[in-house]
């Protein structure tokens, strides 16, 4: 069935008609090696990342089905693939990578080992970390070099030899950021040795090619950089790897200024801000490029083009404080933060707009970073707590079941009141209970002793010694995982306001309501619904993509 569209290219949704057949006879047959196989398909041959997300979590899902670890570490590393390679979300990616390599520490693949390796090596590269990102490369090239020209399976020849040319070119960015030239030189040399001219590796002689281009810049040698930096744009470009692209249009740039080619120079910058400004992420090294652009501008005297790419420089810097933290302060910064400041009140003088511009520029970054760190903080809180809520239910329904199968009689009383009373009481509780009478508006104890014909203090008594809590309590428990449950079961309710829900459980108050629900389930409810929806939509989403 896969041989029908496993040769179509990346992001050719044309595949998914022979897809969803693969995955559905997987489902029928529990075949979960093929069904997370399926999965991974949907992932490479979905056209949005969203999509690719959702296809990631679905193989996620399936491989858990088979308890297999190595199975279970493959998913998680096509996860973490998503979040690095098409959102650039190095952190996220690294926690997947992670959890990819709990699964894989006992494994007998050693293929899956190094990948593991050679992914977290990756991001730790693009945090900063070269010293130890180099040192994993080295272990994947000493692993798969050997393999990619052994007689193998010509599969196996294939990955063994990506997996090689791969680790060769990360351990190149490292040489080059630990200041070592030379043996940066002899792995390119090697690299592009090996890629030769076959179409299967044209992305890696792409990198190989940009990484001989930067060294020749390093070495002023500006024309041949040039030369090699534009032949290694289309395999890059076709690649979508957007993030080596800009590095690529910034090497460029600055080596046609080295050749006094200011024109051509200016317009490889401007490629780098449209990059920039498409996708939202740029590399620290990158961060010259605006430095360059600013100088270009004032020189010229437009002090338009001067204003824009301030703040471009403000934005770039928020986001490389977010994204890279251990790199951000150890950025060189031609254009500090006090010179900024300088820069921009000459700018104020010279238009009279440009202050509450620039200021408020400044005050938006400071004041979106903040919000950013704390809706960041916040929700991953609420995340935790919804989380815990929901494991919650699931384990109420489970004990509910086993409770109704337990006779009354085996409650262990603790009253020392007459065993007959005691037993009458806790049966009328139970139908109180089941029949949902504590939704009863105005309830107090005196009305419940009432209806069910005893007095308030032996009410009290049974169910403090019995339920183990005060009526106060046992009502509020009850009115509150009513309403939690309707919530998690019946979606009609998450339409409901707050007031609406708090009156169909029996409390009168929106904000007693509020307090109780948050005291008793750890989550406000307003919190509680939002996050409810986004689940279902979730589920709703992936179920039109491919449902589990």
């Amino acid at each position: 069935m896969r041989v029908k569209y496993e040769n179509f290219e990346e992001n050719n949704t044309e595949a998914f008609p022979f897809i969803q057949p693969y995955i559905n006879k997987a489902k029928r047959e529990k075949n979960y090696d093929k069904l997370v196989q399926g999965y991974k398909d949907g992932v490479f041959y979905a056209s949005s990342n969203e999509k690719k997300l959702i296809y990631a979590d679905s193989t996620i899902w399936a491989a858990k089905l088979s308890g297999d670890r190595d199975l279970i570490s493959t998913a998680y590393l096509e996860k973490g693939v998503v979040y690095y390679y098409h959102y650039k979300r190095f952190q996220a990616a690294l926690n997947e990578y992670l959890k990819a390599y709990e699964y894989s520490k006992n494994t007998k693949n050693d293929f899956l080992k190094y990948q593991n390796l050679y992914h977290i090596g990756v991001v730790k590269s693009y945090l900063g970390y070269y010293e130890e990102a180099s040192k994993l490369f080295e272990q994947c090239i000493d692993y798969y070099n050997p393999k990619s020209k052994s007689g193998l399976h010509p599969n196996e020849v294939y990955n063994n030899k990506k997996g090689y040319l791969n680790s060769l070119h990360q351990l190149i960015i490292c040489y080059r950021n630990l200041k070592k030239p030379d043996q940066a030189t002899l792995a390119i040399e090697t690299g592009l040795e090996e890629a030769g001219s076959d179409s299967d590796y044209e992305q890696e002689k792409g990198y190989f090619l940009l990484s001989k281009g930067i060294l020749e810049y390093d070495d002023s040698e500006y024309l041949a950089a040039t030369e090699y930096l534009k032949e290694s744009i289309p395999p890059i470009k076709k690649s979508g790897d957007f993030a080596r692209l800009s590095v690529d249009y910034f090497y460029v740039g600055k080596s046609y200024a080295g050749l006094k080619n200011n024109a051509e120079s200016i317009s490889y910058f401007k490629k780098v801000d449209s990059i920039f400004q498409k996708h939202q992420f740029i590399l620290p090294e990158l961060r010259e490029n605006y430095e360059i652009l600013i100088k270009h501008y004032k020189k010229e005297g437009d002090q338009g083009q001067q204003l824009y790419f301030t703040s471009q420089l403000l934005k770039a810097d928020s986001i490389i404080s977010r994204d890279f933290i251990y790199l951000s302060n150890k950025i060189h910064k031609e254009f500090d933060t006090k010179t900024l400041l300088e820069e921009k009140s000459k700018l104020e003088k010279a238009n009279s707009w440009g202050r509450s511009i620039i200021v408020g520029l400044i005050l938006l970054a400071v004041l979106l970073a903040i919000l950013l760190i704390i809706r960041y903080r916040r929700e991953k809180d609420i995340q935790r707590k919804y989380i815990i809520l929901e494991e919650k239910f699931s384990l109420q329904q489970n004990l509910i079941f086993e409770k109704s199968l337990v006779p009354i009689e085996t409650e262990e009383k603790k009253t020392g009141l007459d065993e007959n009373k005691v037993e009458e009481l806790l049966r009328k509780l139970k139908i109180f209970e089941d029949k949902k009478e504590y939704t009863q508006k105005g309830l107090t104890i005196n009305k419940l002793a009432g209806q069910m014909g005893t007095n308030s203090n032996y009410l009290s008594q049974v169910i403090n010694d019995c339920k183990g809590m005060n009526f106060n309590k046992y009502l509020s428990e009850l009115r509150i995982n009513y309403i939690t449950r309707q919530l998690f079961e019946n979606k009609e309710y998450l339409k409901y306001r707050i007031e609406t829900l708090a009156k169909e459980c029996g409390i009168a108050s929106r904000q007693n309501f509020s307090d109780l629900f948050y005291e008793i389930n750890g989550i406000r409810p307003t919190d509680f619904i939002r996050k409810r929806r986004q689940e279902l939509d979730n589920k709703n989403n992936f179920s039109a993509f491919n449902p589990i």
